[in-house]
């Protein structure tokens, strides 16, 4: 595979990299460290620029008015984007926009009409409810939560947890068990307005996440019309499989991108710092950890691209995607932390990103599918077998 940028991507990458030096990084000098939101005023200033460079609204299909950029191209922005204090979970505060929830473009055009559309002219704002309390590695074993027919609606009753975005969403896109018998194949997708009765947001979980917090839904005698469901009956696992597996990708991008900022500081420090009358760069242990950090860098990196050219090319990238995401979320930790060690007594304080990068470079290794199942799934496909 040829890893060279093509002239196309080499002027995006170039035109993304200079926006997060010039733009964003400067304006972080004045946001709290554990800030996730720009200034409305400054972010509806980026805004227009990014619609002006025709970057606004990644991730929307061209058909639905998005940037025609492809997948791979969308993979180097994403490590691009990454690189600033908040690049792991507010990748330059979104000012970059977004395709909010992926599956709604698989609607009916009714569904489209009520959700799709108005989510991307920004009127209405979704969550993803798949993780449940009884367990998340496993959704298409772990979720209890139950609908039940009755006329024309669904009743639902269960619970979810972890979900961003629950207390504040107009709607969101939920996972309930239709059919006991059947497994993964009896899973149904619905979309659920906020405000319909028996929708209880009943608390707020905190996590490593800067300024950021998750919760946890409850249903009870919630009724859903059946125009909501999503898709076809007992066919939701599938669209829950496809959006995990293809999020992966830019996922572990954002890990790299961390990591290749969190490189540039050690690099930049240790040929600064003096320590017994010579520079750190002289020191064998720090030679070597800066190697260590360029290997799992480009191995990441290489492995990311990879399973990005395989789904570009439309072929299977299952394995490639979830052995992306190990990597890179595995490799990522590795290289902020010893980022921290060659910085000192600076790395542990707040006025370098590294200790924000260090709590929530964390969380990858469980987001999106921990490490384990991640193996799991590549276990699969390597041994042709579905294990249980």
């Amino acid at each position: 595979m040829d890893l060279e940028l093509s002239e196309e991507q080499r002027l995006i990458v170039d035109t993304t990299r200079r926006f997060v030096r010039d733009e964003i990084v400067p304006l972080e000098a004045d946001l709290d460290p554990d800030a996730s939101e720009l200034d409305p005023g400054d972010h509806a200033r980026l805004v227009a620029m990014t619609k002006q460079m025709g970057f606004y609204g990644l991730d929307i299909p061209p058909e639905y008015d998005g940037p025609d950029i492809d997948i791979v191209t969308r993979t180097l922005m994403a490590i691009e984007m990454a690189q600033h204090r908040a690049g792991l979970y507010a990748p330059c505060y979104g000012v970059f926009g977004g395709a909010g929830l992926a599956q709604l473009f698989e609607a009916n055009d009714d569904q489209k009409q009520r959700y799709l559309f108005p989510t991307l002219r920004g009127e209405k704002h979704g969550f993803f409810g798949l993780t449940e309390p009884s367990g998340g590695s496993d959704p298409a074993r772990a979720i209890q939560t139950t609908a039940v027919k009755d006329g024309d609606d669904w009743v639902v009753n269960g619970a979810k947890i972890f979900i961003s975005g629950g207390d504040r969403s107009d709607y969101g896109i939920i996972f309930a068990r239709t059919d006991a018998a059947k497994g993964r194949g009896g899973i149904t997708c619905f979309i659920v307005d906020s405000g319909t009765p028996g929708f209880h947001v009943r608390r707020v979980v905190h996590t490593l996440r800067s300024t950021h917090y998750a919760t946890e839904l409850q249903f009870e005698d919630m009724r859903v019309p059946a125009r909501n469901v999503l898709g076809e009956v007992n066919g939701g696992f599938a669209i829950a499989n496809d959006r995990l597996s293809r999020q992966r990708i830019p996922y572990a991008a954002g890990c790299i991108g961390v990591a290749v900022k969190a490189q540039e500081m050690a690099i930049a420090y240790a040929n600064q710092r003096e320590t017994f009358g010579d520079r750190l760069a002289s020191r064998q242990a720090i030679q070597w950890m800066i190697v260590d950090n360029e290997i799992d860098i480009r191995t990441s990196r290489w492995l990311t691209l990879a399973a990005a050219g395989k789904a570009n090319r439309g072929e299977p990238f299952r394995t490639e995607a979830a052995m992306a995401k190990l990597v890179s979320s595995e490799a990522g930790g590795r290289v902020v932390d010893r980022a921290m060690q060659i910085h000192g007594g600076y790395g542990m304080t707040k006025d370098l990103p590294l200790e924000r990068w260090y709590r929530e470079i964390r969380i990858r290794r469980i987001g999106e599918g921990p490490s384990e199942v991640q193996r799991l799934i590549m276990a699969r496909d390597l041994l042709g077998g579905s294990f249980h």
